[in-house]
């Protein structure tokens, strides 16, 4: 019987090497036309180069490439897998790069000291990631979009260099995360206790939010939130399934670049630049931003909260600004509502526009 279970068991393991060999080729899939060819004029390409003397990792994606450039920048971890499930048809419209910041997935190096990842740092990264795609693709300027963390340091650096862009795009625009944890927290302990989840109840409280994320928090957070639909998207229910099998799925990547990418987010948790990101009001410290603002926010978003982001751009100051309630959407609107969201790109942000813009939150 022991000798079945083992010869059952090793069996199983090769079967499972042998499927991410065959879903691990590394290379990204041009885009082809009718007839089964290559588009002419697009591009589908997954490239490394020096930012800032670090070798960084991009996919860059377009069904023409004289489209205007949309640089996307992830949050705790790159994202580009997450639209193999969840098309953004971005790729129709824009040249979309998204590029893999210093320290995660294809820019992740094990000699890189953790002092040398800073939002500063982070930063100058991606106005040099701008002006390489800026010189590439013969455009005077691109629009920037960040997502969660990674709005934290897209708002940072068009306030840096707001020459460099069209439009800046806040997908679950970060503001004051520290309250936003304490309200997560608050949510989830009532909805625990309205379920009966006694485990999950003792755990929450035995973690407060007060001054800070303890580790205790941080360690059932993600679950915790994804079980009530709060999470990465609506109806994704596990990190598991929904994040980690996607990711060994995605067959842009080789299998030493998806060990990789969650050996990097391992190292770095919630994302490499949280106890900045936690101790920040940008409510307070970014007021101003002197080009067009255009916040997307899912209702069920608790990950970065909902109506925190509303608070926020109503208290921002910038020539063009427009708030976009996604009603289906968690904190991905962007994999979760795509027609709305292109529907907003192409009427509203490539026009300077908020004509589609919550009626309550357009500029004022």
């Amino acid at each position: 019987m022991l000798t079945i279970l083992l010869t059952t068991f090793v069996v199983a393991i090769v079967i499972l090497g042998m499927l991410l060999v065959i879903y691990s080729p590394g290379q990204p899939e041009p885009y082809l036309d009718k007839s089964g060819n290559p588009i002419v004029g697009s591009i589908s390409e997954k490239t490394f180069i020096t930012i800032n003397d670090i070798k960084q990792g991009m996919f860059i994606k377009s069904k023409d490439e004289t489209n205007p450039v949309l640089l996307f920048l992830h949050g705790g971890m790159p994202e580009y897998f997450l639209s193999k499930k969840y098309p953004t048809a971005l790729e129709d419209h824009f040249t979309v790069v998204w590029w893999e910041q210093r320290g995660a997935g294809l820019s992740y190096h094990s000699n890189m000291p953790p002092a040398t990842i800073t939002l500063e740092q982070m930063v100058a990264d991606a106005v040099e990631v701008t002006n390489y795609l800026r010189k590439r693709f013969k455009k005077n300027k691109v629009y920037l979009m960040g997502h969660s963390g990674g709005s934290f340091i897209g708002i940072h650096t068009v306030v840096k260099a707001p020459e460099l862009y069209y439009a800046y795009i806040g997908v679950s625009q970060m503001s004051n995360q520290l309250k936003s944890e304490q309200l997560a927290h608050t949510y989830m302990l009532s909805q625990y206790e309205l379920i009966g989840n006694e485990a999950m109840v003792q755990k929450l409280k035995n973690a407060p939010v007060i001054d800070g994320t303890p580790k205790e928090y941080l360690k059932l957070r993600d679950k915790a939130m994804h079980s009530l639909g709060i999470g990465t998207t609506h109806d994704m229910k596990s990190v598991f399934k929904g994040i980690f099998i996607q990711s060994l799925t995605c067959k842009e990547y080789t299998l030493k670049e998806k060990y990789i990418m969650w050996f990097a987010k391992s190292r770095a948790g919630v994302s490499s630049i949280w106890t900045e990101a936690i101790s920040t009001n940008l409510m307070v410290q970014v007021p101003i931003v002197d080009i067009p603002v255009y916040f997307f926010g899912g209702v069920y978003d608790y990950t970065v909260n909902y109506t925190l982001t509303k608070e926020y751009l109503d208290k921002l100051q910038s020539p063009v600004k427009g708030f976009y309630t996604f009603q289906k959407s968690a904190h991905s609107p962007i994999f979760e509502e795509p027609q709305k969201v292109i529907e907003i790109m192409l009427n509203d942000v490539l026009n300077g526009t908020t004509t589609l813009a919550d009626l309550n939150t357009e500029n004022k």
